[in-house]
């Protein structure tokens, strides 16, 4: 049986992965920095303290662990983020070497064809590090994740949904391969044991290319609306991050990071892990973002109301 250490099991792709691993048979041990509150929320896991900014406590964690899934990032910790990424990342590899750990597994994002933002930046440069130690890593490289608590689908459904009249401005001409958190699911789940000689990036693109823009209407037909739309070219993606606070509930400082990544093209290079799979059937967008709708729990009151009031205002289209 395979000993599985599972970083960010409190977040929205760790919390869908576990019931995956347990699945496939692999003793799966969970990460967090409060182990005693993770384990009031899910008594039935078993829970080790880790946190990445206290290199002491990866001894620990790291004991007789086979594969350690590597699902953390500090983009919502402010100012720094990138810095402490790339320490915690050297930090992880060295104590995963000591520890005699056989394979790391890391989440992070695409590379942009132009200049990367700086969470695209810090994402590759936390790859680039894991993968330049002595433990075999696979870092898998992902866009937009549609799910429920994905921050970038939530900013996107948000804008869609809540929009009667939308600004399109010229980076919503971007383009980028969306993918469902259930192909997400099944690239980690299989990562672990998937033969590898030493550590490769592996971009990780769903079945769709689709621009900014595409993504936002799409998403609104699915709602039954088709917003008015005014072209706004000189808005920029910094400026676009103003009036998201107004419309989307995502976490600003999130939210502000992944619109700056919008500057260019997220497309998957030659190398991509559905090459290693390719009788898996990924997920169309279609289905991946009404699975996301469906998923919603309960808006508040507030929110049925304004989004009521969105699509009253919006154009109706024809249901299919």
């Amino acid at each position: 049986m395979t000993r599985v250490l599972l970083t960010g099991a409190t977040g929205f792709v760790g919390g869908h992965l576990y019931p995956e691993l347990v699945e496939a048979g692999h003793e799966v041990v969970c990460a967090s920095r409060n182990p005693k509150r993770a384990a009031r929320n899910h008594p039935d896991r078993t829970w080790i303290r880790l946190d990445v900014n206290a290199p002491d406590t990866l001894a620990a964690a790291f004991e007789k662990v086979d594969v350690v899934y590597y699902l953390i990032h500090a983009m919502a910790e402010g100012e720094g983020y990138r810095e402490r990424e790339l320490r915690a990342a050297k930090d992880v590899r060295r104590a995963a070497a000591d520890a005699g750990v056989g394979r790391l597994i890391y989440l992070g994002g695409v590379e942009p064809e132009g200049e990367p933002s700086e969470h695209l930046e810090s994402r590759l440069a936390t790859g680039r590090a894991l993968r330049e130690g002595s433990v075999p890593c696979i870092e898998l490289r992902a866009g937009m994740i549609i799910g429920v608590e994905s921050e970038s689908w939530r900013i996107c459904r948000d804008l869609a949904v809540r929009l009667p009249f939308m600004i399109l401005p010229s980076w919503l001409a971007t383009r980028s391969e969306p993918i469902a958190i259930e192909d997400v699911v099944f690239a980690l789940c299989a990562a672990a044991t998937m033969p590898i000689d030493g550590s490769v990036a592996l971009d990780l693109p769903g079945p769709e290319v689709l621009s900014a823009k595409e993504i936002l209407f799409r998403i609104a037909r699915l709602r039954g609306t088709a917003p008015l739309a005014v072209k706004v070219p000189l808005l920029t993606p910094k400026l676009s991050s103003y009036w998201l606070k107004l419309v989307t509930g995502a976490d600003y400082s999130i939210a502000r990071e992944l619109v700056e990544g919008l500057k260019s093209d997220l497309l998957s290079g030659e190398r991509t892990f559905w090459d290693h799979f390719p009788d898996h059937e990924r997920t169309p967008f279609d289905r991946a973002a009404q699975n996301a709708l469906d998923a919603e729990p309960s808006p508040p009151v507030q929110q049925r109301m304004l989004e009521g009031l969105a699509r009253r205002l919006a154009r109706s289209v024809p249901a299919d």
